[in-house]
């Protein structure tokens, strides 16, 4: 099923500011759609108004071009699936997986073959006769994924679902998501606040940031062509360094003209406009390299080096106080207090408008 955002707002009563304002999206049959961002950006309430379970002040939610705003939750055709589980500890795996179907009277041979087949899929079917306090924390997880699936909704919500999982659980579980996604085709409109479950798992990301949308697009995209710095030092670990400077006869310097950059031909032809203006450059920790044979190089000193096995991060400044994060292949030989030549790759920079933060097209 096909969901529409149309200039969607959210105005709490009693309060001055919208929570959320001019929403538009659209989210294609299929789609895995995660909505990401950092805590109170409005992505849960965002969810919850798809949902039905917060009203919607202005705009119109569509699902296949049909209005829902005035649409009942029951009669929406989606499942939700909370942060907490929300299982019924009195009942078994299978009591909680059946609740719905049997709340609607459906015919108990089509609510065990559900269920049954739910349970297949999750890999579930030793547990079904178990209480949620006898199964972990994945387990019931998957049972929490299975009472939604039972119900055969044209879209699946899910609030943060991995969150109370410890990480390797996590890992495990996002490619398990994904897989049953594939699987079993449904639209998916997931929320987090973990970048690396957004790009891991979705085919479209929402990126949210104090009630409205920052950047949407594939993964990808955001990674290689942020819309402004909030994205470009949200999406990435470690995050993307910034550097604020000024456009001096078409090359970007830094404020103690300690970095100077020399754009690439097409980023020179977008920077015109920006001549004697402030200018930031975004790089990525690992498009730096070391040594001198590059044609535009600074100085830095190591101050910090984390060994990650396949990978070192050098925590560096430059003498102006620039600092930055610097991502090299962990059999490079850096040690903390030594001062080093750094280049970077001319094609990788990013430029944005210091002043707005969008970039530079």
């Amino acid at each position: 099923m096909k969901v529409t955002l149309k200039n969607i707002g959210k105005k709490y009563e009693g309060r001055e500011e919208f929570t959320l304002k001019d929403i538009n999206l659209e989210i294609e049959e299929k789609d895995f759609c995660v909505i990401l961002g950092p805590s109170g950006c409005g992505k849960t309430t965002l969810l919850r108004m798809i949902a039905g379970l917060n009203s919607i002040t202005e705009g119109d939610l569509l699902f296949n071009n049909k209005r829902m705003n005035k649409v009942a939750p029951k009669d929406r055709d989606i499942a939700m699936v909370f942060q907490s589980y929300a299982l019924y500890p009195h009942m078994t795996v299978y009591e909680n997986m059946a609740f719905s179907l049997t709340m609607r009277k459906e015919r108990k041979k089509l609510i065990d073959e559900r269920v049954r087949e739910a349970a297949k899929v999750l890999q579930i079917e030793d547990y079904l006769y178990s209480k949620p306090s006898d199964i972990s924390g994945g387990q019931r997880q998957r049972v929490a994924l299975g009472r939604a699936m039972v119900r055969n909704p044209k879209v699946f919500l899910m609030d943060e679902p991995l969150s109370n999982l410890d990480a390797k659980l996590r890992e495990h579980m996002r490619v398990e998501l994904v897989r049953l996604h594939k699987q079993l085709g449904t639209t998916s409109i997931y929320v987090t606040h973990d970048q690396t479950e957004a790009m891991t798992m979705a085919s479209k990301i929402v990126l949210m940031n104090e009630g409205k949308i920052q950047q949407a697009g594939r993964p990808d995209e955001f990674y290689n062509k942020p819309a402004n710095i909030f994205v470009a030092k949200f999406i990435g670990s470690p995050t993307m360094n910034i550097l604020k400077g000024t456009m001096e006869d078409g090359k970007f310097v830094s404020k103690n003209k300690l970095m100077v950059i020399t754009p690439s031909e097409e980023d020179s032809i977008k920077l015109k406009s920006y001549e004697g203006r402030n200018v930031s450059v975004g790089i990525r920790p690992e498009r730096f390299e070391s040594g001198g044979e590059f044609g535009d190089t600074f100085k830095a000193l190591v101050e910090v080096v984390e060994m990650l096995g396949k990978e070192k991060i050098l925590y560096a400044k430059m003498a102006d106080g620039h600092e930055l994060v610097i991502s090299t292949p962990g059999h490079y030989k850096y040690n903390e207090g030594e001062t080093h030549s750094f280049g970077f790759d001319i094609e990788a920079i990013h430029f944005f408008d210091t002043e707005s933060g969008e970039r530079i097209n």
